[in-house]
């Protein structure tokens, strides 16, 4: 049927004929076959019944012959389907006999255009502002290249003394945090975060990108056998296990790969908020405890204190 669709380059009213012509042939040709499955009846001589068969075979050979010349006529007066709007389907739309109700087809005809004419000059737009972006980061290079401030590195993998001198930084800036740097495999380091006398952290770090924390207790051991720091093993205590999960969602919120130091620096200021962790009370419910646990959210913008359910 897809193939049968009509676009506006067909002549509606001699389709319309060129059909009926399709009709009567068929009928011309229907009465041929009829006229030969009859044969010779209705008269009494042989003589006669053969002059009969043979006038009205050659009426009826002469009506398909004339049926057929029509419909060769008008076929050429219906013209080609025009193949700029490959409409498929939807070209049968045209075939609804009352368009003035529903003009679907020729509404879906202007929409393909101005489709195309937008698509057009969308892309004309898109070479010319792409142009004007050079011209004006080449001009802005020139202009500003005095007054642009020194930036820090931010490339995927700083030397380790720039990686050094951000956690001296931070310990600086947070006294009551006790930050040991460790590294057991190469340039990648291993923080130990103490926060008073609360909990440890272990934060292991792809060069100054944080990839995980696990946070235990204070008097939990955090090294394994073979003395090295344990990143792997969780916290034997709920509360802790809450904290790390808390923890591993601050490392999803606190994200800016332009500027990881000010990311490393944000997420122990977050971390620093644990400080009062059996001390505070929620600021939702009010309670200190809930379900035996302390409140171990804390507000990634404000730092308050809630229960896991109370922030919800």
């Amino acid at each position: 049927m897809a193939d049968m669709a009509l676009s506006v380059g067909v002549n509606m009213e001699a389709f319309s004929q060129a059909i009926s012509g399709i009709q009567a042939l068929r009928s011309s040709v229907s009465r041929v076959f009829d006229s030969l499955k009859d044969g010779m009846r209705n008269q009494e001589t042989l003589e006669g019944r053969e002059k009969l068969f043979i006038t009205e075979f050659q009426d009826n050979l002469q009506a398909v012959n004339r049926d057929l010349n029509e419909l060769e006529r008008l076929s050429g007066l219906v013209g080609r389907p025009s193949e700029s709007h490959p409409l498929h389907n939807s070209g049968l739309l045209s075939l609804d006999p009352v368009q003035d109700k529903t003009p679907l087809y020729s509404q879906l005809l202007q929409a393909y255009k101005w489709s195309n004419k937008l698509q057009y000059h969308a892309g004309l737009a898109s070479s010319l502002l792409n142009q004007q972006s050079l011209k004006r980061s080449a001009n802005q290079m020139g202009a500003s290249a005095k007054r642009r401030p020194k930036v820090q590195p931010s490339t995927l993998l700083p030397p380790p003394q720039y990686v050094d001198d951000v956690i001296s930084r931070i310990g600086r800036l947070f006294p009551d945090l006790t930050i040991e740097l460790f590294r057991p495999n190469g340039t990648s380091a291993v923080l130990l975060v103490t926060l008073g006398k609360v909990l440890k952290a272990v934060v292991v770090m792809r060069s100054l990108f944080i990839d995980r924390t696990i946070v235990r207790g204070f008097n939990e051991d955090v090294y394994s056998e073979d003395g090295k720091l344990d990143i792997w093993t969780k916290s034997q205590y709920q509360v802790f296990q809450k904290v790390t999960d808390h923890a591993t969602t601050a490392l999803l919120h606190y994200q800016l790969p332009q500027m990881p130091d000010v990311v490393v620096r944000s997420f122990m200021t977050w971390l620093r908020s644990y400080m009062k962790l059996f001390l505070s009370p929620c600021q939702r419910c009010g309670h200190f405890l809930q379900d035996g646990l302390p409140p171990t959210w804390r507000d990634f913008r404000t730092l308050e204190a809630f229960h896991d359910t109370c922030r919800m």
